[in-house]
């Protein structure tokens, strides 16, 4: 059993806790991390679900909509002092990480004029997104603001894309 939960342990699954119990020595009580708690199944997709549904039944478009953006602009704002200073590639690496953190696979190219291309490869919302598309906004919003430049969404997987695409454009141009 001790080779199992050390195992869990360094896997980040569960953690030891001493537990003082009166005389002698204190015994070791072992509990889920919130890694762990992640293997047992969930509701967190119904649960999601229905609350985007009732949002969405109860409020106007754009209240709904504000919301989404102030989620995006609230997770920025976590940022903005991480970014102050920053080049754009330096700014586009930043955002990658950020949004892997979030649950995003990201991929960023350099295409000619200043223009850069941010791919997401996976996305966490994708099953909530097929009945709420408005949750694509977040993402949207979020790369727009961590870059302080408009993020152009250029292809989109809900609507058949490999992956979602957006394009930034610097104010950098080239000549040929």
């Amino acid at each position: 059993v001790r080779h199992h939960l050390t195992n869990l342990q360094m896997e980040g699954l569960v953690e030891g806790q001493e537990e003082r119990h009166g005389v002698g020595r204190p015994r070791l009580v072992y509990v889920l991390t919130d890694e762990g708690m992640e293997h047992f199944p969930t509701r967190y997709m119904k649960l999601t679900s229905r609350l985007l549904a009732q949002m969405k039944e109860t409020m106007p478009g754009p209240v709904v909509a504000t919301l989404f953006n102030q989620i995006a602009e609230d997770l920025a704002g976590e940022y903005s002092e991480d970014m102050k200073n920053l080049a754009i590639e330096e700014r586009l690496d930043f955002v990658k990480n950020m949004l892997a953190q979030e649950g995003f696979t990201v991929e960023w190219e350099k295409k000619e004029n200043g223009q850069y291309q941010i791919h997401e490869i996976s996305c966490p919302y994708y099953q909530i997104g097929i009945a709420h598309p408005e949750v694509c906004a977040v993402d949207q919003t979020l790369i727009s603001k961590m870059l302080a430049l408009p993020a152009n969404k250029v292809q989109c997987i809900l609507d058949g894309g490999a992956h979602c695409t957006y394009v930034v454009q610097t104010t950098e141009v080239t000549s040929k």
